[in-house]
């Protein structure tokens, strides 16, 4: 007994001792931008591995950057693209999803594999198309232009669908019972049930429209219409970047999701548990 628990003891340490030397190499990335932010650009160049900490915390960088583009603008742009993508998405894969996963009608199976297809697709063949239709719909360099890709979603649409056949039948046949039709029991019955899979695909959008870079450098060429990821792209110069400003902006556009995390940090854990994916 004793034998078994001592090495219940060890190999309960050594996953620790893993899990929190893979966390530490996750954190070392992070670690070096917020250290660069506070350094000179001498400091930040040069090669010596044991120079780890700035000689003299500075926030020069912080000021110059804060001048030389305007963060609130492109706070705003980004966030306003972050929520309205977020309830697009959302409305459209649950309504899809809904149709997928409970209804019958004819060609279903068909159109279910265009989503599984475009799913399979790189994002990257659609860019071109998306762009004529926002031409031409004179939305460059507008919110709207920069939401128009993530309005409908595969994976969302997919990822709902997964989460309505999870439901047993029975709900629907009580409600058909006491008289609601099918759209009485898609709002009041079934989409209430699927909070969890919307909540996941929620914060997937969210972090996947945050990220998002090349459509926002196409999209919205002017620094007024942009969003944060474009703005630290237009910083890194062709010849040589000042890497404490680059830090420090990478820093300062990293504070919306950090926020966004800590308040809704439970609502993120539960949906990632729920859906089985990862970021």
């Amino acid at each position: 007994m004793e034998s078994y628990t001592l090495k219940k003891n060890i190999t309960q340490g050594v996953i620790h001792l893993v899990l929190i030397l893979t966390s530490i190499t996750m954190l070392v990335p992070f670690l070096w931008m917020l250290l660069t932010a506070f350094k000179t650009v001498s400091e930040s160049t040069q090669v010596d591995p044991f120079v780890i900490f700035p000689s003299s915390w500075k926030f020069d960088s912080f000021v110059e950057v804060w001048k030389s583009y305007n963060f609130l603008i492109l706070y705003k742009n980004t966030l306003l693209m972050i929520f309205w993508r977020v309830v697009c998405a959302v409305l459209t894969a649950t309504m899809a999803g809904y149709a997928f996963g409970r209804l019958k009608f004819p060609g279903k199976n068909f159109l279910f594999s265009l989503v599984l297809i475009q799913m399979m697709v790189p994002s990257q063949i659609f860019i071109i198309p998306q762009y004529v239709m926002v031409t031409s719909l004179r939305a460059t360099e507008t919110i709207f232009g920069l939401v128009f890709p993530g309005m409908v979603t595969a994976f969302g649409t997919f990822l709902l669908k997964t989460g309505y056949q999870g439901l047993p039948r029975d709900l629907e046949e009580a409600a058909s019972i006491d008289g609601c039709n099918i759209g009485q029991q898609f709002l009041m019955i079934m989409a209430p049930l699927t909070r969890s899979a919307m909540v996941s695909l929620g914060i997937f959008t969210a972090v996947f429209a945050f990220k998002d870079l090349m459509w926002p450098m196409i999209v919205c060429t002017n620094s007024t219409t942009t969003t944060l990821s474009a703005g630290l792209a237009k910083m890194q110069g062709q010849f040589s970047s000042n890497y404490p400003q680059l830090m420090a902006a990478a820093l300062m556009a990293c504070l919306p999701m950090i926020i966004i995390y800590l308040i809704f940090q439970k609502q993120f854990i539960e949906g990632i548990a729920t859906s089985g994916g990862k970021l």
